[in-house]
């Protein structure tokens, strides 16, 4: 009998350490037979103690390959002119891509076969494994990424008194059975790739910036990041009505809130671009990606009704209290502008979503009656523009030498997050330094 290599033959002298990726090749292609003990040439030269390879053989499999693939794999000792031969007989897995333990599901670490070689796999037939072997849904397929930590989760457990650990893993769907990080997983670690872009505008077109950053992490770490650099932006305008003062946000809070959550439980991360989120003058918009789940039309969400395009993510967004179990987001957004002459609108087209929120306070004008005054948030003007955060901070160290956190919480009425997110922003930008340790920090400007 010739022996010769083929899409489904692969031949080896000796029982060697690189077989392994030779069985994860066949495994995640169409099957194939390994020969032990026949040289690349043909030349049967066969192994001195078949069962022992075999065993090594059976061994390095078990130790080395995820997920277990010792079930697709038979051995058999043949006997070719006077000399065993191990075939290692693998048939195609069905929970494919088999790969590398060391190397992860990485393309140095996953094979398939390709003409008469094992060759690395690319991302996109990865991928497309993935998708084979768990279904569509982005949730509960494998994570390509399984060096994951989950910081941010954990605090938002902890915070709010509910148990998190190894066991909740795979009750929330963030661990396959096979204890496997998920994409749930990886949208809720700290090595998220998804991000949200937010953008300040100077005027109603995307043209001159006032301010943008995009923010990263586990989108627990966004979902409060952002909402906190939105308040920053979120004006409040103060009316007198005699002696009676009223303050007025530009946007309601529950709308931001029910909007930005939206973004986040609702999206489609099988698309990698940022979410978006643009502050103009007069409106604010929160744009994003994947239209309306099938068989939904707009009037279908303006009415409650919701499908939710990821129930895993949001349920955990409901266990975190974060969310109420049904479609209200929509309808919450809509009634906190009842009686504010302003509605919001929705926008959608087949791949992306678009919530316009109003700002109440634009284009108000002065009556006698009424004196408007615009203010930083929780604080009273005297005039009718306020400078910002950073132009007041700048403004008292024109004054003095220093200032603490505790002193940028009085002077904004702002909280010690808010003062110590404002802080850390303007130390990043270069416009003051940090000095002190942990009991003792003061900023400065630079000079």
């Amino acid at each position: 009998m010739k022996f010769q290599e083929s899409e489904s033959i692969e031949l080896k002298s000796i029982a060697q350490d690189d077989i392994k990726k030779e069985i994860i090749a066949f495994a995640n292609y169409n099957g194939g037979t390994i020969y032990v003990g026949i040289t690349d040439q043909g030349e049967i030269i066969g192994v001195e103690n078949a069962d022992d390879s075999a065993l090594q053989i059976s061994n390095m499999v078990r130790d080395s390959v995820k997920p277990d693939v010792t079930m697709f794999i038979h051995y058999e000792t043949v006997e070719l002119e006077g000399k065993s031969v191990i075939a290692v007989h693998v048939q195609r897995g069905t929970n494919r891509p088999y790969y590398l333990a060391k190397k992860g599901l990485r393309p140095e670490g996953v094979y398939v076969r390709q003409g008469y070689s094992s060759v690395p796999a690319s991302d996109t037939a990865i991928r497309q494994m993935i998708k084979e072997t768990d279904g569509d849904s982005f949730e509960e397929m494998r994570s390509l990424n399984q060096a994951l930590s989950f910081d941010a989760l954990k605090q938002e457990f902890k915070t709010r008194k509910i148990p998190f650990a190894a066991a909740q893993m795979q009750t929330l769907h963030m661990q396959s059975a096979d204890k496997l990080y998920t994409n749930l997983a990886l949208l809720l670690s700290d090595q998220c790739p998804y991000s949200i872009k937010v953008a300040v505008f100077e005027s109603g077109t995307e043209t001159v910036f006032k301010d943008r950053r995009e923010f990263s992490g586990s989108l627990m770490q966004q979902l409060h990041d952002v909402y906190d650099y939105i308040d920053l932006h979120n004006q409040v305008h103060a009316s007198f009505d005699k002696l009676l003062r009223i303050d007025n946000r530009d946007y309601p809070e529950v709308a931001v809130r029910e909007a930005l959550l939206n973004s986040l439980v609702h999206r489609d991360y099988s698309f990698h671009a940022a979410t978006l989120i643009s502050i103009y003058p007069d409106h604010m918009e929160f744009v994003t990606l994947g239209g309306l789940p099938t068989g939904l039309e707009l009037a279908d969400i303006k009415l409650g009704i919701s499908v939710c395009r990821n129930p895993h993510l949001a349920n955990i967004f409901y266990r975190l209290q974060l969310i109420e179990a049904y479609g209200t987001g929509i309808k919450k957004i809509m009634d906190s502008y009842f009686g504010k002459g302003k509605q919001p609108s929705i926008i959608c087209s087949n791949n992306a979503f678009k919530i316009v929120l109003p700002n109440t306070n634009a284009g108000q004008m002065v009556r006698e009656d009424h004196v408007f005054y615009s203010v930083a948030p929780s604080s009273v003007a005297r005039s009718s523009t306020l400078p910002s955060a950073e132009e007041q901070i700048m403004q008292v160290l024109s004054r003095q030498k220093e200032i603490t956190r505790k002193e940028v919480q009085e002077l904004l009425e702002v909280s010690q997050s808010t003062a110590g997110r404002i802080l850390k922003t303007m130390v990043d930008r270069g416009q003051i330094i940090k000095l002190g340790g942990s009991l003792t920090t003061r900023y400065r400007a630079v000079q």
